[in-house]
C-alpha cells in the first residue's frame, strides 16, 4: 500500500538465508506485513461486495487497470532488460522510511478494518458505510501493486503510476468520509462513555487517514517515487538505444570489410 511494495521489492523469502541477519530484519517484517496485507484484502474483497461501495469506485479499478496497461503498451512498455526487471526496487528507503511505511498500513488498513468491524457489531451502519470505499479501493492498490511487483511486464513508470493513482482516488473518498463522521453523523443525548470513545475514534481515524496519505501522496509519491521511477526508465532506455546503435554500426563494419574482402 502507498508503494509499500514497489518501494522496498518483493518478499525474497528464497534468498533471506544468504543475506546478513542485519538485512533479513527489513525484509521479513515487509514480507510477513505484505502477507498479512493480502490475507485482509481477501476478506476486504467479501464485504466490500455488499452494495456499501459506489459504483463509481466500483468501477474505479477496471478502469485504472485499462489505462495502465494501455500506456505499458503504448507509452512506457518494458525494455526486457535486466536492469529493468520487476524485482528490481524502486526505491532503497531507509530503517525510518520503513516504520513509515508499516505505521501507513496501521492507519491505513489495520485501523479503518476494526472501525469496519466495530460497526458491523455495534449495528452502526454509518461508520460501515463510511469507510468501506477507502478498505475496497485500498485492497485493490495492495492487490495491483503485488501483481506488478513480480511481472517484468511492467516498466518502473508504471509500477510507480499504481499507488499515484489509487492515492488520488482515495484523497476524494477520505474527504467524503470526513464530511460523513464531522458533519453528517451526530453524537446522541444520552450517549455513554463508549459511544463517545467510538464517536471520536472515527473521527480522527479519517483525518488521520487524509492527513497520511496526502503526506505520502505530495511528499514521497510525487516529488521522490516517481521521478525515481521515470529517471531509472529512461536511463535504461537510453542505454538501450546506445547498445542498439553500437550493434548496428559494428553489423554495418562488418559487411564492409567482409565486401572489401570479396573485391580483393
Amino acid at each position: 500500500m502507498s508503494g509499500v511494495t514497489l518501494a522496498t521489492g518483493p518478499d525474497e523469502t528464497t534468498s533471506s538465508a544468504r543475506k546478513p541477519e542485519r538485512q533479513q530484519g527489513g525484509v521479513g517484517v515487509m514480507g510477513s506485513l505484505r502477507v498479512i496485507e493480502l490475507q485482509l484484502v481477501a476478506f476486504i474483497m467479501v464485504f466490500s461486495a455488499s452494495g456499501l461501495v459506489p459504483l463509481l469506485d466500483l468501477i474505479f479499478p477496471a478502469l485504472a487497470s485499462a489505462y495502465l496497461l494501455l500506456l505499458s503498451r503504448f507509452a512506457f512498455p518494458s525494455l526486457g532488460t535486466t536492469t529493468s526487471s520487476s524485482h528490481e526496487i524502486l526505491f532503497q528507503g531507509s530503517r525510518f522510511f520503513r516504520l513509515y511505511m508499516v505505521a501507513g498500513t496501521s492507519v491505513g488498513l489495520f485501523l479503518p478494518l476494526a472501525y469496519v468491524l466495530g460497526g458491523f457489531a455495534r449495528g452502526d451502519q454509518h461508520a460501515v458505510r463510511s469507510a468501506t470505499p477507502h478498505l475496497f479501493l485500498l485492497s485493490f492498490q495492495i492487490l495491483t501493486e503485488n501483481i506488478i511487483s513480480g511481472l517484468s511486464l511492467f516498466s518502473p513508470p508504471i509500477r510507480a503510476l499504481v499507488p499515484l493513482l489509487y492515492t488520488v482516488r482515495r484523497i476524494f473518498v477520505l474527504i467524503d468520509w470526513i464530511q460523513d463522521v464531522w458533519i453528517n453523523k451526530t453524537l446522541p443525548p444520552n450517549a455513554q462513555l463508549k459511544d463517545v470513545t467510538w464517536y471520536w475514534f472515527g473521527k480522527g481515524l479519517a483525518v488521520a487517514n487524509l492527513a497520511y496519505f496526502s503526506i505520502n501522496l505530495f511528499g514521497f509519491l510525487i516529488p521522490q517515487f516517481l521521478p525515481r521511477a521515470f529517471e531509472r526508465y529512461f536511463r535504461e532506455r537510453s542505454e538501450v538505444n546506445s547498445k542498439l546503435a553500437e550493434d548496428k554500426h559494428s553489423q554495418a563494419m562488418n559487411r564492409t570489410k567482409h565486401a572489401d574482402k570479396k573485391a580483393e
